[in-house]
């Protein structure tokens, strides 16, 4: 069964993108309709991911919003996140899950490889993504993810399925169509002069 929370937008925080307007962005992005956040910010100091992290949490519980942090288990495990996300070269799941306990989310990067997904449902993951499955901007050197892995992922996985990398609200409906249960977005929301609206367009695709 899956987690019911994990589904819709998935934000993806950016600090050049987001600067000093981090809090309004993301309640924009919120207002918008986003269901999870994902705070990424390896460039502030500890303090400053801190004080960041710790607004963050407070706005997403306001809202019913999921808040993950990416990479960082001492400062999920500081503020109290909902979870992690982990890329393959962090750390491993296991110390993940014995240092955040069995209620928190974990989320691993697979990239296109679906023995990693396999791997990472086996061992206890939450969620899992995929990508890139378009020309990104911010990883543009990400390996290529096609479409038939979400289609797999969605006869053989039993847990979410995450589809990043260049997703536009005109390429998004054909990946959630495909089996995607989130799609995580950080420049097509946090990158626009209207970051509800943009936001919002994305939501849309899973109204229908």
């Amino acid at each position: 069964m899956k987690d019911a929370r994990l589904h819709g937008v998935y934000a993806i925080t950016d600090p050049v993108l987001c600067g000093e307007d981090l809090i309004n962005k993301v309640l924009a992005a919120i207002q918008g309709g986003i269901s999870v956040l994902q705070y990424r910010n390896k460039q502030a100091s500890l303090a400053a991911q801190f004080k960041e992290a710790t607004k963050l949490l407070s706005l997403c519980q306001q809202h019913d919003v999921l808040f993950i942090i990416n990479d960082d288990l001492h400062l999920a495990s500081e503020v109290n996140a909902d979870g992690v996300h982990l890329g393959q070269q962090d750390r491993t799941l296991l110390e993940a899950r014995q240092q955040l306990g069995n209620e928190k989310i974990i989320g691993i990067s697979c990239n296109n490889r679906f023995d990693y997904a396999l791997a990472a449902q086996q061992e206890g993951a939450d969620y899992i993504a995929f990508g890139r499955f378009f020309s990104s901007m911010t990883k543009p050197q990400a390996p290529q993810s096609e479409i038939g892995l979400l289609q797999r992922a969605e006869n053989e996985l039993q847990i979410p399925v995450v589809a990043i990398g260049g997703i536009s609200p005109d390429n998004g409906r054909s990946l959630i169509e495909a089996g995607a249960d989130m799609l995580a977005v950080i420049h097509g929301i946090f990158g626009q002069a209207d970051v509800r609206l943009a936001a919002q367009r994305y939501a849309e695709l899973f109204q229908d």
